[in-house]
């Protein structure tokens, strides 16, 4: 039993409670004791661990991120002033105007819920990876396994791609290091930079990306606008081999948040392969217990 002054965790027990796969894009799996989400389906949807989550809840985990604070609200689908709410109660001050948004809107979420058999990311402003579907992660690697800071495609494509095309946003090589894909990354980031002038956080990854990549640094300075993200991609899969897709970035910019999504044109090889890793993913698919 939570402690009385356990506030954090007697508020996400009762969110999670009132929540049911329908909600979140879940299958629906057998009876249940309990109403709600079970805490596992809670933890691989805000991208942290179980026990982590039991450790919140029970009071027992104090002073979490600001980013994990962002993805569990995102699980839970909170409400604008409900997050402030889980932000007061983990110790932090709620999100203000001027800062990157890092919350996916609900209606954003119900699209994403939709296109579960879609690979599709959502980013922040920074281009931080904020959510996706099981597909994402069954064709381009699970990003749940990775903290919030190495969920970034800025990162990705300049400052952590090892010689093979690697990186911890892509575990599978795919070719997004292209001069056009490059140009246009760093042209909506200046965007950015421009619309949060006071982000810490994002005039801190712009001054990262310069330290260590003779690209980003080349390519910031040739103030490149109105590039189109998006196009033909190459990835080299472990299960199915190469793979070509389509990707193309969606904005919203209301919440200023990014779709991106990667599919394949019906009939296709690429798309047969897209189906098998479909399946694979049906077949491994979160493993859940009563909870």
């Amino acid at each position: 039993m939570s402690r009385p002054e356990n506030s954090l965790g007697e508020a996400l027990r009762a969110w999670r409670d009132r929540l049911t796969t329908d909600d979140v894009g879940l299958p629906a799996t057998g009876r249940r004791r309990t109403a709600g989400l079970r805490r596992e389906e809670v933890a691989s949807l805000a991208g942290v661990s179980v026990d982590y989550l039991l450790r919140l809840e029970q009071g027992r985990a104090r002073c979490p991120s600001r980013h994990v604070i962002a993805s569990i609200a995102r699980a839970l689908r909170l409400t604008g002033d409900e997050v402030c709410h889980l932000h007061l109660v983990a110790g932090l001050l709620p999100p203000v105007a001027g800062q990157v948004p890092h919350e996916v809107p609900p209606s954003v979420d119900r699209l994403v819920s939709r296109w579960e058999g879609t690979a599709v990311g959502v980013f922040s402003a920074s281009w931080t990876l904020l959510t996706w579907t099981q597909s994402w992660a069954a064709l381009l690697g699970d990003p749940g396994a990775r903290p919030p800071r190495e969920r970034n495609l800025i990162r990705a494509v300049f400052a952590e791609p090892t010689a093979a095309g690697h990186s911890a946003l892509f575990p599978f090589p795919a070719d997004q290091n292209t001069a056009a894909f490059k140009a246009a990354l760093v042209a909506d980031l200046r965007l950015a930079l421009a619309a949060y002038p006071g982000e810490k956080e994002l005039a801190e990854l712009v001054r990262e990306s310069a330290q260590v990549s003779a690209d980003f640094r080349e390519v910031w300075g040739t103030a490149t606008l109105g590039s189109r993200l998006g196009g033909r991609t190459r990835i080299q899969h472990p299960l199915v081999g190469e793979i070509v897709l389509d990707s193309d970035v969606l904005k919203v910019p209301d919440h200023d948040v990014r779709i991106m999504t990667y599919t394949a044109e019906p009939g296709t090889p690429d798309a047969e392969k897209l189906d098998l890793l479909r399946g694979t993913t049906a077949r491994t698919a979160l493993p859940l217990s009563a909870g």
